[in-house]
């Protein structure tokens, strides 16, 4: 199929899609959990298409390097900071002590959602200064450091779009949202490149639609805000969210830490381009565990239904554990064979990497970081992100001269198990909440099993599907 037609396939799919999701607002077992999961996920379908239509494409493996290497780098030097004030934010919504003491926050506009946007308003500008100042050092090794800075800046204000309508329950919102803006995303990154232009117009194309966003950002703003300024908020607010910033940098980079050495060991970008295609979590996994931990954070910001939230968060994540598992296993399973055809053969080495990656769902489906930091104890997870980046570190430099790239990710699905087993430890002991209440542990114990064997079935070539 020519370039034009999938192209047009494309609009065809998602002009479906529009339809079907305006229908949203009535159905009735769409709450906010379910609306952000699949918020989530949207995002990560969205840049894995585009992923796959580059590899299919006549671009070299590097030129497909300075794309993702744009999209890690602008990530790199904001997600910390934004899951930080986002996750802080959740709790402290009308359960703060500013406006409990003011009086303000029962009912009406938020005052807390628009002092949030300050915030990350905030750090955008300083990030973006910041990197004026040094781009002269890195302007020929960051691709496209200019617009990059202008992402960074634009960008990360409008992740609180979704958050808004969670807060307000509009959970149809959400999806219609999402499936309109990342469709138009799609279109507005893909278009260039079916027109024969080079791929910085791709990087025009986001440019564009993360403008847009910031439009609809400012129209949500003025419909559900106090749009007032509250230092003394703003103080609460980041006294809570400093912790989750840090936590955030060093937990949540492994990730990225993972790709600095793979760029620091390899010096390649066609290595990095392999590693970065395979070292992707299994998305199902990635979008609904985070969407339900996300959801869940303001119903255990106050004891009043303590016991009903932990039924709660159990029960969801039983539901989670009977879908997510098995799809998990096919996905081992049919790795090798789904990377070479999803992409090019080149990318074969792709699959070792998210076969390990996919593993990640065996510390993703326990919650115990939902109850910290709903609970507002947010030093908890400062403490296990410090323990977490202490191994993290030297385990994958080790690994990454004994076992390559492979190595690399195993030391990331290693620290992730000791994080959870520390946070774990710290709910049960401090604060007498044992597993059971909250993890539904005879599933989750079979299915660790399952997968385990399953991998080491694989790894060993005692099960080969190619």
């Amino acid at each position: 199929m020519n370039q034009s037609g999938l192209f047009f396939g494309f609009i065809g799919r998602y002009q479906t899609g529009l339809n079907f999701f305006q229908s949203l607002r009535k159905i009735k077992f769409i709450d906010n959990i379910s609306g952000l999961q699949l918020f989530q996920l949207l995002r990560f379908i969205i840049f894995l298409i585009v992923s796959i239509v580059f590899a299919k494409s006549q671009l070299t493996r590097a030129e497909i390097g300075s794309w993702e290497s744009f999209l890690f780098v602008s990530s790199l030097l904001s997600f910390f900071w934004v899951t930080g004030i986002i996750q802080s934010l959740l709790p402290l919504y009308h359960r703060n002590r500013t406006y409990r003491r003011m009086g303000e926050n029962e009912e009406g506009k938020s005052p807390e959602i628009f002092n949030a946007f300050i915030l990350l308003t905030f750090f955008s500008f300083l990030f973006f200064a910041l990197g004026q100042s040094v781009k002269g050092y890195f302007s020929s090794d960051v691709p496209y450091i200019n617009l990059l800075l202008l992402y960074l800046l634009l960008s990360n204000p409008v992740c609180l779009i979704e958050y808004i309508y969670l807060l307000n329950n509009r959970s149809h919102r959400i999806i219609q949202y999402g499936l309109i803006t990342y469709a138009a995303q799609l279109i507005l990154i893909l278009v260039p490149f079916f027109l024969g232009k080079e791929i910085i117009w791709s990087v025009y194309g986001l440019l564009g639609i993360t403008v847009i966003r910031w439009i609809w950002l400012i129209v949500l703003l003025r419909r559900y805000t106090d749009m007032k300024i509250s230092y003394q908020f703003m103080k609460e607010h980041l006294y809570l969210a400093f912790p989750l910033i840090i936590t955030s940098l060093i937990s949540g980079s492994a990730q990225y830490i993972d790709g600095l050495i793979i760029l620091t060991v390899f010096n390649d970008k066609a290595t990095f381009a392999i590693f970065r295609y395979g070292a992707k979590e299994f998305p199902l996994v990635l979008a609904l565990a985070n969407g339900l931990s996300n959801a869940m954070l303001p119903e255990f910001s106050t004891r009043v239904q303590m016991k009903e939230s932990l039924a709660k968060i159990k029960a969801k994540s039983k539901r989670l554990m009977h879908l997510l598992f098995p799809a998990a296993m096919f996905m081992l399973l049919f790795a090798k064979w789904i990377y070479p055809r999803m992409f090019t053969h080149e990318f074969l080495r792709s699959a070792d990497i998210f076969m390990i990656y996919t593993l990640l769902i065996i510390p993703r489906l326990v919650f115990p970081q939902t109850i910290i930091i709903g609970r507002k104890k947010t030093h908890i997870t400062l403490i296990a992100a410090v323990l977490e980046l202490a191994i993290n570190v030297p385990l994958s430099i080790f690994l990454a001269h004994y076992k390559g790239t492979v190595g690399v990710a195993l030391a990331t699905f290693i620290v992730y198990c000791i994080e959870k087993i520390f946070l774990a430890g710290y709910v049960w002991i401090k604060m007498k909440i044992k597993p059971s209440e909250y993890i539904p542990l005879n599933v989750y114990t079979v299915y660790c099993i399952l997968i385990t064997i399953l991998f080491v079935l694989i790894d060993h070539k005692v099960i080969n599907i190619m």
